[in-house]
């Protein structure tokens, strides 16, 4: 607003508030001016605020009102220069013009689409749309709250951030999975659709959840479809077609889990999940040397892949090359310090080899850095159970059935040592404890595999039959439920229908069809150029050798692969300790603010610690 200064020390002016309608005022006190100070004309003694309006608001106009100043001095004592603001004529009716200009104004309104209704206007005023920011801090909440099993808390969240940005595709991922970790796949498949109609189409992690829910509830053939929508969104998402290739390769279709893995190469570029699962396949195809080139690829892709460094490390431990396998599971150590899986499966390594000391220790470090993983003790209570006593194995089971009730092989575990113990009664309630968990998953057909051994140890044979067929309903490419069914009426004497089951095992096992001839295409899509690494080599000599060769050789002339003679990948390695430097006290003592002294005070001290917190609520098996 204009103000004119005035001599009166108490000026009244008006300004909007939130609510237009309502007018608040404050008064200033404006100091009197005089006109000494300064050369122009003299100042207007006397003003009056005539307001006048526009669309939105009021202002304060200060206007010489000419019936003031005749009031209180005749025109001809004016002095010289005195500037004198006339009212217009029509100011009796302003009143009634602004009047009519509103009623005019509001019968526009109605006929424009783009003024707001009134309704929202008398409601209040509107409240902006947050920042995007908020998002941001709404997702990370919800995910707070589903690590602590609040899921109706993070729905809400997320149902809130739906409102607010419906055409952000974050929110419908994180609620899909909220509602799949309740087993609501109803409604999680509902939340995946709405997200994919809001989003266009176009947000392929949408798809690829979803397709992941049909996937563990049996729609092979939707799931299919969906990471092929996911594929189509987005070409370069990884993750949807490494998804599509690993449920191939459940079902079988090796060649199709191939093409899949290539076109992620060819469109995503080098991904260490995509290497590390064609590495996978070549090492069951038993192509070690073209697995362990596509190790190598993985980890030069991610030197800080934990699960590459493990996933081959296993496959040399099975190849028995013990002190490769050593030094590839103290770089899965350095990549992830804090891995729980890097130090079970390098703690069981050590005890099959014959370390048990070491064995046990690194079951112990990784309890210790994850005391509420179960894993980590039952594999502890296997190995004590072995090596030193029952009673100690019984309290480790405990603790972690304790950590974790629904973990079925804690509870099969537990029931194979009772067995190997003489407690028959005990071994059954442990069994079907873990059967009432899950009793479709892989699990589960092992459980009852080994119940239905332990039936047949003790004479049950009608019962034995039954848990071997139970077993084979859940899972029929078990070769060892086969075989032990089989040796089982073997024992009885009944060779014929032995002979029956041995057949039916072949008859209707999955044949897995696998061939080299996909490596050179597939080279080509590492190393576009390898055509002429091709006619340097000469490598279309022998076709059969040409793609092991191959690999071996490209490894030699890759300027980034490093020599691996340094760890012995291509020779045979001893049971002895690695003499790599790598000092495992001394790493858990500076990275991890470990006491390599005090981890069976550690282990103790949990112990207590649950004991404390389950005393009269656990009652499960004394």
């Amino acid at each position: 607003m204009h103000l004119l200064p005035s001599s009166n020390p108490n000026f009244t002016l008006f300004f909007t508030s939130q609510n237009p309608t309502n007018l608040s005022k404050c008064t200033l006190h404006i100091p009197r001016c005089s006109s000494r100070d300064s050369s122009s004309a003299p100042v207007i003694d006397h003003a009056s605020a005539l307001p006048y309006s526009d669309s939105n608001s009021y202002a304060a106009a200060a206007v010489v009102s000419t019936k003031e100043i005749a009031s209180k001095s005749p025109p001809d004592s004016l002095p010289d220069g005195m500037l004198v603001v006339r009212r217009p004529a029509m100011e009796a009716s302003v009143g009634d013009n602004a009047a009519a200009i509103d009623e005019g104004l509001a019968k526009f309104a109605k006929k424009m689409p783009i003024f707001e209704p009134r309704e929202r206007i008398e409601s209040g005023p509107l409240q902006a749309k947050p920042l995007p920011v908020n998002l941001d801090l709404a997702l990370y909440k919800a995910k707070v709250l589903n690590r602590g099993y609040r899921f109706a808390e993070a729905e809400e969240i997320l149902q809130k951030c739906i409102s607010y940005w419906p055409e952000d595709g974050r929110a419908y991922v994180v609620l899909g999975k909220t509602l799949s970790k309740q087993s609501k796949t109803a409604e999680a498949r509902a939340v995946y659709e709405k997200g994919c109609q809001a989003t266009q189409g176009e947000n392929p992690f949408i798809w690829q959840c979803w397709a992941v829910l049909e996937k563990s509830v049996g729609n092979i053939r939707r799931a299919r479809e969906l990471f092929d929508a996911a594929t189509v969104a987005d070409k370069r998402h990884t993750a949807a077609w490494h998804g599509w290739a690993v449920l191939e390769l459940k079902q079988g279709n090796i060649r199709k889990a191939r093409s899949l893995l290539a076109k992620a190469l060819k469109f995503c570029g080098g991904n260490e999940y995509i290497y590390q699962t064609l590495a996978l396949l070549e090492a069951k195809a038993n192509r070690f040397e073209q697995a362990r080139y596509l190790f190598k690829q993985a980890t030069k892709c991610n030197p800080k892949s934990c699960a590459s460094w493990l996933a081959w490390a296993q496959m040399e431990s099975q190849q028995e090359n013990n002190r490769v396998a050593r030094r590839l599971f103290e770089k899965a150590i350095q990549a992830s310090p804090k891995n729980r899986f890097a130090w079970h499966v390098w703690g069981v390594f050590e005890a099959s080899v014959g370390n048990v000391d070491k064995g046990r220790k690194l079951l112990k470090i990784g309890h210790a850095l994850n005391p509420r993983d179960p894993v980590l003790l039952q594999s502890l209570a296997l190995l004590e159970y072995k090596h030193s006593t029952a009673n100690l194995s019984r309290v480790l089971f405990r603790r972690a059935s304790e950590l974790d009730p629904s973990h079925q092989p804690v509870w099969m575990a537990w029931g194979w040592m009772e067995w190997k113990e003489g407690n028959i009664t005990t071994a059954r309630e442990l069994y079907q404890k873990a059967l009432s968990i899950d009793s479709t998953s892989d699990t589960a057909a092992r459980c009852l595999q080994a119940w239905g051994v332990l039936e047949q140890r003790i004479g049950n044979l009608s019962a034995a039959r039954r848990l071997f067929r139970s077993s084979l309903n859940i899972n029929s490419q078990s070769f060892v439920t086969w075989m032990t069914w089989a040796a089982f009426e073997e024992d009885l004497g009944n060779s014929v229908r032995a002979e029956e089951i041995r057949n039916l095992y072949f008859q209707q096992r999955t044949e897995v069809v696998d061939d080299a001839s996909w490596v050179m295409g597939f080279l080509d899509i590492i190393d576009p150029a390898i055509d002429s690494v091709k006619r340097l080599l000469k490598l279309d000599q022998n076709p059969s050798s040409a793609p092991q060769d191959s690999l071996r050789r490209m490894a030699v002339i890759d300027d980034n692969y490093t020599n691996e003679d340094s760890i012995g990948v291509y020779s045979n390695g001893d049971d002895k300790e690695s003499d790599s430097g790598f000092d495992v006290d001394a790493f858990i003592s500076e990275r991890l603010y470990l006491d390599p002294n005090k981890l069976d005070f550690l282990l103790e001290t949990t112990r207590m610690n649950f004991a404390k917190r389950s005393r009269g609520k656990f009652s499960v098996f004394s």
